[in-house]
């Protein structure tokens, strides 16, 4: 297959213009009541089920979905304002945001319409957190190198196996899991793989914590020991799930969310700087703004072929590798900038603390959601190119 990429020149519409100013105005006042603090680090990456849930309220979660199962139809460049209002002011989504990018849609394609019911509407109001496994141990982002056996038994399947990197695990009510259910075939290693919705409760499950150097516990480790998934917990085409796996690739590698992560030192350094940055400061931060930029355009056009019914997995593979890649050097280029501030400074404190704590989450940013190296495998494979 030969793709050319199509990064179209897509304006954010009327609409958006009116429900960013609304978000903004929510978004204020629960910094104003304490919710949350936009200037603390890793506050984005936190959960918290009270917050979830007034977003959910607000319609703001499951936004593009029908209406039936609790969404408001409304389009992907809504969708994409809020995730960015909410990435910039480093609120704490973690509970909800992947059942919203990625899991949610998984369901409306391929879930009976039984658990679409039940489980959607709850995603919808904020109370449900969803994990997503895909990487093993031994085989990184290669999702066709998946070990983990999903075995046939009566009523259903026994998974036995292990995933690694596995975010939210420890919070998650539901993972979106790919298991291996044949042997792959010399003439396809992508054969022989299938999609479950698992149940966290699962007696058979166990999820062990895999600790950041700031001491965070985002990432786990997740043993299945003859944990039993029903036949209704299968997902779409039995042995065929690397076709809807790539497809989910593309809301979860396209969003303002992978070159977001560490946007508060960049505001930071902007606080830090003043009103009469000197021309070095001036220019190093043009620059920075000039390509962060040039990725929000990427990353809308991406949003806007979702919008049109499309898979723009190439495309959203160079959004999440460009952009991660950006944000992960983003501190350090922050701390040269920031090297001839004063020191007594008032911002200068927090701004050192923002940059400790980006510094060190900076090495998973271009491992989680596909590596560096897997993304530019796609990309290549996508151009014709290998």
């Amino acid at each position: 297959m030969t793709a050319s990429l199509a990064f179209d020149q897509i304006r954010l519409p009327p609409e958006c213009d009116e429900l960013r100013r609304e978000v903004r105005a929510f978004l204020i006042a629960e910094i104003a009541a304490g919710t949350f603090d936009p200037h603390h680090p890793g506050h984005g990456d936190a959960h918290s089920k009270e917050f979830s849930r007034r977003v959910g309220a607000k319609g703001w979660i499951g936004m593009t979905w029908p209406k039936k199962y609790g969404g408001r139809e409304r389009n992907f460049l809504e969708r994409y304002v809020v995730t960015e209002e909410f990435r910039v002011a480093n609120a704490p989504v973690r509970l909800h945001f992947v059942a919203d990018r990625q899991s949610g849609p998984i369901l409306i394609k391929y879930a009976p319409e039984h658990v679409k019911m039940d489980i959607l509407p709850r995603i919808c109001a904020g109370e449900v957190c969803f994990a997503i496994g895909m990487s093993e141990p031994g085989s990184g982002s290669d999702l066709f190198a998946a070990k983990t056996k999903a075995t046939k038994t009566k009523g259903g399947w026994l998974i036995n196996g292990t995933k690694i990197w596995t975010s939210n695990a420890h919070i998650a009510d539901y993972m979106l899991a790919l298991f291996r259910t044949s042997p792959p075939t010399k003439e396809n290693r992508r054969h022989g793989l299938t999609q479950f919705l698992v149940d966290m409760k699962t007696p058979g499950i166990k999820v062990n914590p895999v600790y950041q150097l700031t001491g965070a516990h985002d990432f786990n480790e997740v043993v299945f020991e003859d944990a039993f998934m029903p036949d209704d917990h299968v997902l779409g085409e039995i042995d065929g799930a690397w076709k809807q796996a790539t497809s989910e690739l593309a809301y979860e590698r396209s969003g303002p969310e992978r070159f977001l992560e560490t946007f508060y030192v960049l505001s930071g350094l902007v606080r830090a700087l003043g009103d009469k940055p000197d021309i070095r400061s001036a220019e190093g931060l043009g620059r920075l703004v000039a390509q962060l930029h040039t990725l929000r355009r990427m990353s809308v056009s991406v949003n806007g072929m979702l919008q049109a019914g499309k898979e723009p997995v190439v495309e959203g593979s160079i959004v999440k590798d460009m952009g991660t890649v950006w944000e992960q050097k983003l501190p350090n280029r922050v701390r040269e900038l920031a090297a001839f501030i004063e020191e007594e400074e008032g911002n200068r404190a927090t701004l050192e603390e923002q940059l400790r704590f980006a510094t060190m989450i900076a090495p998973k940013l271009t491992i989680q959601g596909g590596t560096t190296e897997v993304l530019r495998g796609i990309i290549a494979r996508g151009l014709g190119l290998r």
